[in-house]
This record gives C-alpha cells, sequence and structure tokens, in this order.
C-alpha cells in the first residue's frame, strides 16, 4: 500500500536512537488530558511526556480549564488528588466547549512554534476544539500529529462523522494503535502518514505488591482464586457478559472470586440483579469506586486472571496494565485486543458470550495454565515499550517533511 495511505506499518525500538540522530531533538507540545484531571488519559500524556523528555527533547503538555462541563461527566469527579508529575511543564489554557478558548489556544501554540503539536484523540467531543487549535497551529509550520484511541466511538451518537471528519483534516500524520483503527482512519483520509504501535506499557502504577499483603489491604480471603474486571463500567464493556459466565455452575463450585474494581458510569442495578438472582452476592466484590494510581498494583496483585469481556474495542489500557504485573488475560475478539493478547500464549481471545468466556476460565484454572500464561505474558512485554512509541511519531514527522 502507498507510504501516505494507511498500512499496517510499525517501526522498530531499535529506531529510537536513530530517529534522534537522524532528526534532532524536537520541541513538542502534547495537547490533551493531564493534571489535574485523573484517568489513564492524563496517565498516557504525562508517561509519553516523560518518556520523550528522557530522551533529551523540549516537551510540555497543554492541558484543559475545562474537559468536560459536569452535566456531560458520568462520573463523580473528573480530577485527581495526587500532586503533579515532576519535571513535566503543564499549562492548563483550553476549554472544551469555549471557541475563544480555542482560538486563544491556538495562537498560543503557534507563537511557541514547536516541531510537534501531539494530540490524544478519542472522541468526537473534543473535535471542535482540538480541529480548530490544530488549524491554527498548522499554519507556522508546526506538524500536527495525533495518536488515535479512537476514530469511530465505541458509543456513537448523531454528528460522530462529521465532528470526527473535521478534526482528521485538520492533522499532518497519525498513530494507531491497532490495525482496526487504521481501517477506521482510512474511512476518511488517506493522503497523511499513519503508523501502527500499540499501546505501551502502563508501567507508571508501581510495582506487584506481595500477594498476602495485597489481599490484606483489600480485605479479601487468602484461600480463594481471584477474577479482576478493571475499569469503568459501560456497557460497551460486557460486564454483564462476565457476570453471566461467572453464574456457570462449574465455576460456583470452585473457591473463586470475582473482583469488580471501578466506577459505574452508568446504571449499577441491572449489574447487581445478575449477582443476586445468581446468588453470587458473596463471591463478586465491588469495589465501585474510581481505583486511585497508589490502589492499582493491590488489585493486579491479587488477580489470577485479568478478564475484560468487551462487546467493542479497539485497543485497552487494561491488558497494558495487566501486561506490567504479569498477568494473563481473558479478551474478547473485537477490534484490536486479539492483535494484543496472543490466544493460547498469553491467556485466551474468545467471542464475547458467557459460555465462552466461562469455558476460558475453567480450562486456566482445571488445567493449570497460569504458569504457562504468565511466561507467554512475560515474552511478550518487549513489545510495549514508550522508546517505540516516541520513534513511531518521530518516523511520521520524518514522513511528514519527506512529502
Amino acid at each position: 500500500m502507498p507510504e501516505s495511505g494507511w498500512s499496517p506499518k510499525s517501526v522498530s525500538g531499535i529506531f529510537a536512537n536513530f530517529a534522534v540522530s537522524y532528526i534532532g531533538l524536537m520541541k513538542i507540545i502534547l495537547l490533551g488530558t493531564a493534571h489535574p484531571y485523573r484517568g489513564g488519559l492524563a496517565s498516557y500524556n504525562e508517561r509519553l511526556a516523560g518518556q520523550f523528555l528522557s530522551e533529551g527533547n523540549d516537551v510540555r503538555i497543554y492541558t484543559f480549564t475545562l474537559q468536560y462541563p459536569e452535566i456531560f461527566f458520568p462520573g463523580k469527579t473528573q480530577f485527581t488528588d495526587k500532586p503533579a508529575p515532576e519535571g513535566i511543564k503543564i499549562i492548563r489554557t483550553l476549554n472544551s466547549v469555549n471557541p475563544f478558548s480555542w482560538i486563544r489556544t491556538g495562537r498560543r501554540i503557534k507563537k511557541e512554534n514547536p516541531d510537534i503539536l501531539l494530540i490524544k484523540y478519542w472522541q468526537p467531543f473534543m473535535a471542535p476544539g482540538f480541529g480548530t487549535v490544530a488549524r491554527i497551529a498548522g499554519t507556522g509550520g508546526t506538524k500536527v500529529i495525533c495518536i488515535f484511541d479512537n476514530v469511530i466511538p465505541h458509543e456513537k451518537k448523531l454528528f460522530d462523522r462529521l465532528l470526527t471528519g473535521y478534526f482528521i483534516r485538520s492533522i499532518d500524520g497519525a498513530i494507531v494503535m491497532s490495525r482496526s483503527v487504521g481501517e477506521d482512519l482510512a474511512q476518511f483520509r488517506t493522503s497523511v502518514p499513519v503508523i501502527y504501535n500499540p499501546h505501551p506499557l502502563f508501567d507508571n502504577y508501581g510495582e506487584k505488591v506481595p500477594r498476602k499483603d495485597a489481599l490484606g489491604k483489600l480485605g479479601l480471603p487468602e484461600d480463594c482464586s481471584y477474577l479482576l474486571f478493571f475499569g469503568f463500567i459501560r456497557e460497551y464493556k460486557g460486564l454483564d457478559i462476565l457476570l453471566k459466565a461467572f453464574g456457570d455452575k462449574r465455576l460456583r463450585e470452585m473457591k473463586l472470586k470475582l473482583l469488580v474494581a471501578g466506577e459505574f458510569y452508568e446504571n449499577d442495578q441491572p449489574y447487581r440483579k445478575l449477582v443476586t438472582e445468581a446468588g453470587m452476592d458473596d463471591d463478586v466484590i465491588f469495589f465501585d469506586r474510581f481505583i486511585r494510581e497508589d490502589e492499582v498494583s493491590l488489585f493486579f496483585s491479587v488477580a489470577d486472571l485479568v478478564v475484560q469481556p468487551y462487546r467493542s474495542a479497539t485497543q485497552s489500557g487494561v491488558t497494558q496494565i495487566a501486561y506490567h504485573f504479569g498477568k494473563p488475560m481473558i479478551v474478547t475478539d473485537v477490534g484490536g485486543l486479539s492483535e494484543i493478547v496472543p490466544d493460547g500464549k498469553c491467556g485466551y481471545v474468545v467471542k464475547p458470550e458467557p459460555g465462552e468466556v466461562a469455558g476460558a476460565i475453567i480450562d486456566f484454572f482445571n488445567n493449570e495454565r497460569q504458569s504457562f500464561f504468565t511466561e507467554g505474558v512475560e515474552n511478550e512485554r518487549s513489545r510495549f515499550t514508550w522508546d517505540r512509541l516516541t520513534a513511531s511519531i518521530l518516523e511520521v514527522y520524518r514522513l511528514i517533511l519527506k512529502r
């Protein structure tokens, strides 16, 4: 396929040093979520900024003065109570619903004249602001590169394609973290360089905690095995599929508990009803709140198996947390999840159906797959480094200049 269109091209981690020597050190502005906002988007941008800084680049993050109006945010709070990351300059400047702020931010970035304006895009609500900033900043020689979480959102709305198209027409190049997102991007545009680079490890949540200590801190019994569903809860993430699978009579006979660790972004009652009607109240344990960064290691340290029963997906930060903590996974064969978790090596890739999920869980415990899959996870981790991502971004930049 042509270099300027979508292709499943990837960049070796070996390119990192070559990219710096070939292109030189860069001035980069990241535009997106960062402190004082919480969650995976902020963690990703801060970790990426830190990687670029460690490679000697001049980097700062421009984040929001207002990310979501409260009426549009389904959780309890958008903000973290942790201190700002050390060594990263974060400037609050963009109001997602104020066009004057978009213009002001674009002009400010244009005046700074970075080599790269790097935008993490995840949903059409952000398209007008991001697209306007990109158009203004890009008139001064700055190249606009987007890292796409999604092109087409999981929960579709009427004007999604119109808004996303407006944003995509403002960029010069892109990184996609799954091949399915690359295919979605090609529906809108094929005239810019695109590189596939999987989501790197989320290695900023500390190290594994001794299991006994983690169980004690979470108040969990030591004589059980544990499944983990992690992250905020919405319909497309398929928690109901997992709960129905967990009700399988064969699993009910095991000394097995399911931890559901994350904040509900929708009505929790249908899920709780499933648990109660199946008589699983003692075996499904809800930690129904936002899980702080300093708690993440506890949940993954006690988990024997991480389950992602998604109905739709592109990629997931949860898989990269599981990789960091060396945990086998069950994922569904949707989006790019099967690209990240090799079936039969690091866990299971199954259809998003209760019977398939239950069958994988039963096989894992009955056939004592944990050691084998854990070894597979450890062997796969090297694919997901942050220097590979920075190398891919610099390669996109080189391809833009070459055009």
